[in-house]
């Protein structure tokens, strides 16, 4: 099948099996496996901080970041598609009792920053306390700028907030700018990175962080249930992620460029070929396509898309560039 959906359909390579069967392993709960350990003392030094923290998804790895920055009764501010806000059940608010202030974000997907410094609640007993700033790169396959990503943290630390990114896919960020994944962390208190989308593991995050967060969120992991023993076993796979699978990311930027062009000369897709910065293409359907039949069809012929009027179209390492011209040629037959 060739699968559109996401990137988290992505299988892990034959490397990563290997090492999986090969790790050594010990009680993480304990502190004890060494393949956990290597992974999160490599992480902490690729990415420039104090420690990391081992976890289970990107959804586990942003809660105990909100946990560990804010108490009961504190708020975030983030962007209204923000990950974190409106695809991770409400576990803010309904795990850690923080409250989320969204805001809107921009067409390249950054908040105002002047609308973040509105949003800052003043020293007020009728208000939460705003302790943090959480932005998310890419944002729905765009990425913030080097320049934007300075200026927010700049105007956190004088406003004395704290700075989070959920950066599940910043390593297409770091790809897409030719930079390093450690220039866009520099600005951060605290990352999160997703290792099993586009990095191709089976499973698992990062949390980066200075000691006293990384402690505060290994508590946190503990009470929530995420405390792993032999996790070595997916820890082999996860540093093969960070060290194999970052500069590949370009092929499946090109494919989606590639996607994108080919779209666009389809009269029933509407696709802006600008926008597309990363491994995702937005596409929608002309008002006489059904979408879910479309998506009936494209199953029959071995395709799965997610089906929408504005589809959400995703590449990566299990999809090459004859199955993108397979993919259009599929949708031509099927529509006309």
């Amino acid at each position: 099948m060739i699968d559109f959906r996401s990137d988290t359909v992505t299988q892990p390579t034959e490397a990563m099996r290997l090492a999986m069967s090969r790790a050594e392993v010990g009680d993480d709960v304990y502190g004890d496996d060494p393949t956990v350990n290597s992974l999160q003392d490599m992480a902490a030094e690729m990415f420039g901080f104090d420690g990391a923290l081992f976890v289970s998804s990107g959804t586990q790895a942003n809660l105990l970041a909100l946990m560990s920055h804010c108490e009961r009764g504190d708020e975030y501010l983030c962007g209204q598609q923000a990950h974190n806000y409106k695809f991770e059940g409400g576990g803010a608010a309904v795990l850690g009792s923080i409250q989320p202030q969204p805001l809107n974000n921009q067409a390249d997907g950054s908040i105002l920053l002047s609308d973040i410094e509105a949003a800052i609640k003043p020293d007020d007993v009728h208000f939460a306390q705003t302790r943090l700033l959480s932005l998310e790169n890419t944002i729905g396959g765009k990425v913030l700028s080097q320049d934007y990503l300075a200026q927010a943290q700049s105007l956190a630390f004088n406003r004395g907030l704290k700075i989070h990114l959920d950066g599940a896919r910043i390593a297409n960020a770091a790809v897409a700018q030719g930079i390093a994944m450690a220039d866009i962390t520099q600005y951060f208190d605290s990352v999160s990175i997703c290792l099993s989308k586009g990095l191709c593991a089976p499973i698992g995050s990062i949390l980066l962080g200075d000691e006293r967060l990384i402690a505060k969120a290994t508590r946190w992991r503990k009470m929530l249930g995420g405390g792993m023993r032999q996790a070595g076993i997916i820890a082999a796979a996860a540093k093969l992620a960070l060290t194999e699978q970052v500069d590949r990311l370009a092929d499946d930027h090109h494919n989606a460029n590639t996607l994108a062009v080919l779209l666009a000369d389809m009269t029933e897709f509407t696709v802006d070929v600008s926008l597309v910065q990363t491994n995702m293409v937005f596409a929608t359907l002309a008002a006489h396509i059904d979408p879910k039949v479309l998506a009936v069809k494209l199953a029959q012929n071995g395709i799965i898309i997610s089906p929408s009027r504005q589809l959400r179209l995703v590449t990566h390492k299990d999809i090459s560039a004859s199955d993108i011209g397979t993919f259009v040629n599929t949708l031509k037959q099927i529509i006309r």
